[in-house]
């Protein structure tokens, strides 16, 4: 796959390059466009779909999927960028919001011969734009960028989704995949995302009561019970090897307050952490 694009950056490629390898779930800390030409079949967490004629398909970084080609023919673009490179003041809408990326949209819009066209030579721009040296490339990538965005706005999602057989041995390793990936924490300012059985199955596009229900019958707990080890495991960590305070592990964690981390912390070890903090320390 192509190198991870830096924060605040964009990177645009042929899929020709690319379109041999099958691409399984994992990290994707950046959201991706993709023009499709080929055969090619999208995995999510329930169901998937196969795409025979050309589409444009739109990835959430918080949304697992895998890619597989099923034609050896495959064509088009690939456009990935982080938030920050199309969200340039505090004014602008969050992606997660946009009707193309956010959670339970369907990401595949089927596009016909004029559109691919249209599409295709906004693409091409972007990546005609980016091998420049011009000062303002970025700016003049951002509007080519707004333009395919824009265009997409104007499609309807036409694609059919299949159920997948096994859907909940697949929930479950979402599910853990999801909660592993937010880990380790970097920054108190940066807090989980995801804290509640209701907040993962929002991100995988399943009801609550489905996702617990596979996590149990497979694992033996509940969901519930695997959020609070593996943030107890992240608090723990946190208290023995970093400098912060208890308030700045509690917000690092999502808590809106320090005392509900207390609270946390105590119901799942039967102390407060900071004498747990001294005897970790040594």
């Amino acid at each position: 796959m192509p190198p991870i694009v830096a924060s605040g950056r964009i990177n645009v490629y042929e899929r020709q390059q690319f379109s041999t390898r099958k691409l399984t779930f994992g990290r994707r800390d950046y959201y991706k466009i993709s023009l499709l030409t080929g055969t090619s079949r999208y995995n999510y967490a329930t169901r998937g779909v196969l795409i025979d004629r050309p589409a444009l398909v739109f990835s959430n970084p918080l949304i697992p999927y895998s890619w597989e080609p099923v034609s050896a023919e495959q064509g088009g673009y690939l456009c990935m960028f982080t938030e920050e490179f199309l969200i340039i003041n505090d004014r602008a809408a969050s992606l997660q919001e946009s009707p193309l990326f956010r959670l339970g949209s369907d990401p595949v819009y089927l596009v016909n011969e004029t559109q691919y066209a249209d599409l295709s030579y906004l693409f091409a721009k972007m990546l005609q734009e980016l091998s420049s040296g011009y000062l303002y490339q970025q700016e003049v990538v951002r509007n080519y960028l707004n333009l395919i965005i824009h265009e997409a706005l104007k499609l309807q999602p036409q694609a059919t989704y299949y159920q997948h057989p096994n859907a909940a041995t697949r929930i479950v390793t979402l599910f853990q995949g999801l909660l592993e990936r937010q880990f380790p924490i970097d920054s108190p300012a940066h807090g989980l995302q995801l804290r509640t059985p209701g907040d993962f199955a929002r991100q995988l596009s399943v009801h609550v009561n489905h996702l617990n229900r596979a996590v149990r019958d497979l694992t033996g707990k509940t969901t519930s019970e695997h959020i609070a080890e593996r943030m107890m495991t992240e608090a723990k960590a946190l208290l023995q090897h970093t400098s912060w305070s208890t308030a700045e592990i509690a917000y690092g964690l999502g808590f809106a307050y320090p005392t509900h981390f207390n609270n946390f912390f105590k119901k799942q070890t039967g102390t407060t952490p900071r004498p747990c903090a001294r005897c970790w320390a040594g």
